[in-house]
């Protein structure tokens, strides 16, 4: 009943919204998205699969008897983590859309419930068809989203964002079809169950089969991530999206995609993943440092982040594809971790371009000098995204480069990943200073540069005010508690991480096999 809950609640407040006067339709939202929340506390308290292999929040219910669909619901300690990061950043995705959308807004915040209401069904089914319905679906809202409340480029970046992601999908979905119907040949009756597709696909798909299939998946969730060379839709639909719409993309909706490869990839396809890690961990070292040596040359403060959010999540893609404990405990973590310091980051430049109308690091800059509070959180935020020790960046890259430095599975087979990865990779950690830094530099300190004609102080004050520190308090203390103490959310992943891995062993020695037979 909890799970069905989260999903069905964010719609009944959309629908609700949706027919209520616009001067109500904020409070409406804020009220919806702080009950949703506290709701799914609620569940968190009480989920039984906190540091073991359980699933909590289930719910099994038939569409018909004679159907093989089914509304399967739960969740395991990875899910339960994601739908928690969501329904923590929508309250705040609300607050601070407060004045910068001031047309449309009861259209505006429809939306972003039903955007929450996808969301949540991706981490929470457990059938193949809900979970692809929800999948596909977080692009509707998302577009309208961009489309109508984005910036001057706005249909091209929302036509692009459905472009890519959907066709992406469209693959996936062939890749899923192929594994349902290898199933129903087998056994003479269709299933979606994400559970027993998994564990037949395992075993039933030949090598090659099971090569093709990861190919699919992994074209449709690498769109999503994005991974390198996939990753063009996504600095132009950051730029170009709202305030809201840039937290929630950076938030939760990228994250659907390394959940994809977690909960679809890892465990259907083990043998094949064995295959093509080494050059999965290549793209994503490509993605690492391409992203930031172009994250070098912005000068638009929102692109910067956005091209920066491609580099961070390549750590996570090469934490997933080590294969080991720490770097999936340093993935799972990183999607947590980019969701907080990104989002925050994103918050701050919408604060900051609801003042001055321009994110251009040329017009703006030496903000410390009127802003004084922006700056600190702008200091604080752009630190936790570098990795400063004690900040909830740094324990996250660090597991995923250990990860990386010790090899697949461990190093129980040596062609899989490896010392140089991490080298590799690490010097996108550098680059990620540099440009971090230089973006601080210019926007925070220096001689106080201003647009002869913003508007700063027409609507807003010049500092933040009382309800823009309250949305970015949070996510400072969230970035302060996963620094400090890591191990509340590792430890809490652990069961599933390591149930995961254990279908490993065996899959490196079946690969191993075939090497020696190919030789």
């Amino acid at each position: 009943m909890m799970a069905t809950l989260l999903i069905a609640l964010p719609l009944l407040v959309g629908v609700l919204i949706a027919v209520s006067p616009q001067r109500v339709s904020r409070s409406l939202a804020l009220a919806g998205t702080c009950g949703i929340f506290l709701l799914s506390i609620w569940a968190a308290v009480d989920f039984p699969g906190w540091g073991t292999t359980k699933w909590g929040l289930m719910v099994d219910a038939p569409w018909s008897d004679t159907s093989a669909f089914t509304f399967d619901l739960g969740a395991d300690s990875v899910a339960m983590v994601l739908v928690l990061l969501t329904t923590f950043l929508m309250p705040l995705a609300v607050l601070g859309s407060w004045t910068a959308v001031t047309t449309r807004r009861r259209e505006f915040f429809a939306w972003l419930m039903v955007l929450q209401a996808a969301m949540t069904g991706v981490f929470l089914a457990r059938d193949l068809v809900l979970f692809y319905v929800c999948f596909e679906f977080t692009l509707v809202p998302m577009y309208f989203l961009i489309a109508i409340y984005g910036s001057t480029n706005r249909a091209k970046a929302s036509l692009k964002f459905f472009v890519y992601t959907f066709t992406g999908s469209l693959l996936a979905l062939a890749g899923f079809l192929y594994v349902g119907w290898a199933y129903a040949q087998e056994y003479g009756a269709w299933s979606f169950s994400i559970e027993a597709l998994a564990a037949f696909a395992r075993t039933g798909l030949s090598a090659t089969e099971a090569g093709f299939v990861l190919l699919a998946l992994m074209a449709g969730f690498a769109v999503k991530v994005p991974l390198f060379p996939v990753h063009t839709w996504l600095p132009l639909a950051h730029t170009e999206a709202p305030t809201a719409g840039s937290v929630i993309l950076a938030g939760v909706l990228l994250k659907l995609g390394t959940y994809g490869l977690y909960r679809f990839v890892l465990p259907m396809v083990p043998a094949a993943v064995i295959e093509w890690t080494p050059l999965i961990g290549v793209l994503s070292i490509v993605g690492i440092i391409y992203a930031g040596l172009i994250c070098w040359v912005q000068s638009d403060v929102k692109k910067l982040v956005a091209y920066s959010s491609v580099s961070h999540l390549g750590f996570c893609v090469l934490g997933l594809f080590a294969l080991n404990p720490m770097g999936l405990q340093g993935s799972v973590l990183y999607m947590v971790n980019h969701g907080l310091s990104t989002g925050a980051l994103f918050f701050l430049i919408g604060m900051m371009y609801e003042r001055y109308h321009t994110r251009d690091m040329g017009s703006v800059g030496g903000l410390a000098k009127v802003m004084p509070v922006w700056s600190c959180f702008m200091v604080f935020f752009v630190l936790a995204s570098v990795g400063l020790p004690g900040l909830n960046g740094f324990i996250s890259e660090f597991l995923c480069l250990i990860g990386a430095f010790a090899g697949g599975a461990g190093g129980a087979y040596p062609g899989l990943l490896g010392p140089w990865y991490a080298a590799f990779a690490a010097i996108g950690m550098v680059i990620a200073a540099m440009y971090l830094l230089m973006m601080v530099g210019k926007i925070v300190f220096g001689q106080l540069r201003e647009p002869a004609d913003h508007h700063a102080h027409e609507l807003l004050p010049t500092d933040l005010n009382a309800r823009e520190i309250a949305v970015l308090v949070p996510l400072a203390i969230g970035c302060v508690v996963l620094g400090v103490a890591p191990w509340l959310a590792t430890d809490a992943i652990a069961g599933s991480i390591t149930e995961t891995l254990s279908l490993y062993p065996e899959a490196v020695n079946a690969a191993h096999d075939l090497m020696v037979v190919a030789r």
